[in-house]
């Protein structure tokens, strides 16, 4: 049975990817789950594994470094998969101390955690032990609306304390891959969407926001581009880079999705004027009268956008979920558990949780 820590599974997209690791892999495998439990940190998102006898949580921070160190003692780790990270850009502006911490001084400890316990004493690793850093598009800076595209080969150029704080961690990997021969990878992808968000992210904000009659604020004109990421289709890809990838390449992974943000708030709308049921009340409240410009967000790149020809020429994986079909789904998700996002939005979920991991 292979072993998989995975840092930040409780987060968004790192319970998205235990899901759907366990729904490929069933019992073949094993799944540390490491998260410190902050505020985007939920462990309702993976509730029904807590009985599972190849499923563990543990409550750590990736900057405790003998906390992690003994992880790697008790469990023999095959694969690590390095989701945590502060990652909310308005946060960082305001608080960048926080992130740097986490995202470099935390991938940092995993890199030495990780080396520590596979290298051999010759300077070789063991084999089959593989490290994959998720990372994000951010770190390339802003694209001109010309119909370029982000590669892996892009020049770094970031614009923000949380995308300087993910280069710098990126940074660090690839010194690792060359100064010790580390066996990692580098994943870098555009913005992820689906189940599970924390509702400070642009769609389940929107949806959020619209069921309930509140303002829908938008960042300067609304014509940011993103490239969009069904989040099940990420997860996919960083299964088969840890299983195919060659050791130290880097791969980009995008979603062949560009949309500005006011067409992806339009595009809730309307969609949830057409699910809604004509006797749901909240069906009155959904308006683009919601939609309220407010002033940009300091350093607001302009556009995102990801080639992923590399990881489709060499590993095979592609783009599956279109926007049009991936936003509806993510929509009934959030129509069909209005508890789960009741709790997250009045901080209820972390009152159990809090309790039961002092």
């Amino acid at each position: 049975m292979r072993t998989y820590l995975v840092t930040g599974g409780a987060g968004f997209i790192g319970s998205n990817y235990i899901h759907y690791m366990f729904k490929k892999y069933h019992e073949d495998i094993k799944i540390i789950n490491v998260d410190k439990l902050t505020y985007a940190g939920n462990l309702e998102n993976l509730k029904e594994f807590e009985a599972r006898n190849n499923y563990v949580f543990i409550k750590a921070d990736i900057c405790d470094s003998e906390t992690i160190s003994n992880i790697f003692e008790e469990y023999d780790i095959d694969r690590v998969v390095h989701f945590a990270a502060e990652s909310h850009v308005d946060r960082s502006i305001k608080n960048p101390d926080v992130f740097v911490k986490t995202n470099v001084l935390g991938t940092l400890v995993m890199l030495n955690a990780a080396k520590d316990a596979w290298e051999n004493v010759d300077g070789s690793y063991v084999e089959g032990k593989k490290f994959l850093h998720v990372s994000t598009d951010e770190v390339y800076g802003s694209l001109e609306d010309d119909g370029s595209y982000f590669y892996e080969n892009t020049p770094y150029d970031p614009h923000s304390p949380y995308s300087a704080s993910k280069a710098s961690s990126d940074f660090l990997v690839k010194s690792y891959i060359d100064t010790y021969g580390f066996p990692a990878n580098i994943t870098n992808c555009s913005n992820n969407y689906g189940p599970y968000q924390f509702p400070e992210k642009l769609i389940p904000l929107m949806i959020n926001n619209a069921l309930h009659g509140e303002k829908l604020p938008v960042y300067g004109d609304g014509k940011n581009i993103r490239d969009w990421l069904y989040v099940e289709d990420h997860a996919k890809a960083i299964d088969m880079v840890q299983e195919l990838g060659k050791i130290g390449e880097t791969y980009n992974i995008g979603g062949h999705n560009e949309k500005c943000n006011i067409d992806i708030i339009n595009i809730i709308i309307d969609t949830l004027a057409e699910i809604l049921p004509e006797n749901d009340p909240r069906k009155n409240l959904v308006s683009k009268n919601l939609i309220t410009y407010v002033e940009d967000r300091k350093g607001h790149d302009r556009r995102y956008a990801i080639a992923p020809d590399k990881i489709k020429k060499d590993i095979g994986w592609f783009p599956e979920t279109m926007f049009k079909d991936g936003i509806k789904k993510t929509i009934k998700w959030y129509l069909e558990n209005e508890a789960w996002m009741a709790n997250v939005t009045s901080g209820d979920y972390q009152k159990y949780y809090k309790e039961m991991y002092k």
